[in-house]
């Protein structure tokens, strides 16, 4: 029997935007609105009962002229933690045992002044830095390279797990999956190295463990972020970063 595939469909809006409307096999289908630059205005999942579930809500930036790209991460005070560290940061292969779900379901460490964008997101460590964060530092990438191999993959299956029990809550989740490189090599070609670490890891998530790729934005940072400080070649810096922004993301009513 044929294997039945998604179908896409797009329907111009007014101001510009664009409506994209992927339908499963199964008869999910999720419905993305973006803004007449690309950026996401909002996105839905919506299941074969006809229930919808709210993952990115961003409209009231619809009419705003497009603005260079600013961190709003500067308009914050400086970030005081206030809980252990290791409670805010998992390194997978230091703490294998730990309760991945319990970790992700956490709330932020600190009070969310409103919704943002995802863009917003992507552009600010100080936001990111709200919510908590697994480092997959069992994933060893090769100087240069973005290939995961599958005894690597299989590290993967306690986060991936916790990460499939959050969607069976609630399907809206946002997961932000960050690439990362060490200080080898030209700014460039590390952030599109790191670009490709996290679509990397993002696709053995969906490809392996079935979570669905809409619930996961990537993005790679090069070597803005060194977790090591050295201009040296150096693994722990080569990784990737898993963080739960669904309350940086979307509306508390809908969560």
């Amino acid at each position: 029997a044929a294997i039945a595939e998604q179908q896409t469909y797009y329907d111009e809006l007014p101001r510009g935007r664009t409506r994209e409307t992927i339908v499963r096999p199964g008869g999910n289908q999720i419905v993305t609105i973006y803004d007449r630059y690309g950026d996401i205005l909002q996105r839905s999942r919506i299941d074969r009962d006809g229930n919808e579930y709210l993952m990115i809500y961003a409209p009231e930036y619809d009419d705003n002229p497009r603005a260079s790209i600013i961190d709003v991460g500067y308009e914050l005070p400086p970030m005081r933690l206030t809980i252990p560290v290791r409670d805010y940061i998992i390194d997978v292969a230091d703490d294998p045992d730990r309760d991945f779900y319990d970790f992700l379901a956490m709330p932020p460490v600190e009070r969310v002044e409103r919704v943002y964008t995802i863009d917003e997101v992507r552009h600010s460590a100080r936001l990111r830095d709200k919510v908590r964060r697994i480092d997959l530092d069992t994933i060893h990438f090769a100087t240069g390279s973005a290939e995961v191999s599958m005894s690597q993959a299989k590290t993967l299956r306690k986060v991936a797990t916790a990460m499939q029990k959050v969607l069976a809550k609630d399907p809206g989740e946002t997961f932000f999956i960050e690439g990362h490189t060490d200080a080898v090599g030209s700014d460039r070609s590390n952030l599109v190295l790191s670009d490709k670490r996290a679509e990397s890891v993002a696709s053995l998530l969906t490809e392996v463990y079935d979570i669905p790729a809409e619930n996961l934005v990537t993005q790679g940072y090069g070597e803005r972020f060194l977790k090591i400080r050295t201009q040296a070649a150096e693994q722990e810096n080569r990784r990737v970063t898993i963080r739960r922004v669904t309350p940086l993301v979307r509306p508390v009513a809908k969560r």
